[in-house]
């Protein structure tokens, strides 16, 4: 296993986290379902949004999740995985929002679909809207803001922070397409880097194709020549996906714990 922090180094003591280890005993959360309704070109569509929350009053600290695919796509409630993730963030303190991002298809609608229609205009403004929402929560502390992603949405959170300028920190785990435009032809992600405000964590695996280690070179250098503070961390031995529990094929419990260790101390150092 191999773990590089690139560019300007940051460190942070980290602990493994094992799957699960982080419920307090005795303790469940819940989550709540909201709704934010979102236009686009004279468009409407609803925005379910999960809301996961710590314990204590608040207003606390918040962290954005972005959904990965496949399972999510039909729904977050559907993906125990995005319910997971959210659940560790909030009982290490955080206020969790995980906005559906693929509200503006039927549910019922093949994956591929959405994914070939998926557009970064609607993308940024589900982000702002969900921002908007998010200060009118007086459990929230919105100038304590970071935003993470797997997969799909470690893309979504590299658009957000070259969107929303007072986010804290960024994270993206194995977040492919990066440099690609999508059907809007508004600006590949990549080429946005100088807009980010914030210090970006990134996570990848080696054996991963999509990004793959070229790609990953290419995301540092963005960030490099942009002047983001970054800290990037590539495992050996495991590939895309490879914090996802729920597929034996991609899981790599002990690369997933370092990792998850790392993101933790890195969200906490800046977000907290």
């Amino acid at each position: 296993m191999q773990s590089n922090p690139i560019t300007r180094m940051i460190e942070f003591e980290s602990q493994p986290w094992i799957m699960g280890s982080h419920l307090k005993k005795g303790i469940s959360v819940d989550y709540e379902t909201h709704s934010i309704d979102v236009s686009v070109g004279g468009r409407t569509s609803a925005m379910p949004v999960l809301v996961f929350r710590p314990e204590g009053k608040g207003p606390h600290p918040t962290m954005i999740v972005m959904q990965h695919l496949p399972v999510a796509h039909a729904g977050l409630e559907k993906d125990p995985f995005q319910i997971e993730t959210g659940k560790r963030y909030a009982n290490s303190g955080f206020t969790v929002v995980m906005p559906f991002m693929f509200h503006w298809w039927p549910s019922e609608e093949p994956m591929d679909k959405k994914r070939e229609e998926f557009r970064d205009d609607w993308t940024v403004a589900d982000l702002k809207a969900t921002w908007a929402w998010m200060q009118k929560q007086s459990t929230i502390d919105d100038k304590r803001v970071g935003i993470v992603g797997h997969c799909w949405g470690g893309r979504m959170a590299w658009l957000a922070a070259c969107h929303l300028p007072h986010l804290k920190a960024c994270g993206v785990f194995y977040g492919g397409r990066v440099k690609a435009q999508f059907v809007c032809q508004s600006p590949a992600p990549v080429t946005l880097a100088e807009n980010i405000k914030c210090p970006v964590i990134g996570i990848f695996g080696n054996d991963d194709q999509n990004p793959s280690p070229a790609d990953v070179n290419d995301y540092q250098a963005a960030l490099r020549k942009a002047g983001v503070d970054n800290s990037f961390h590539r495992y050996d031995g495991a590939g895309h996906g490879f914090q996802d529990f729920t597929n034996d094929e991609k899981f790599r419990q002990t690369q997933s714990e370092d990792a998850w260790g790392k993101a933790t101390a890195f969200f906490r150092h800046y977000v907290v």
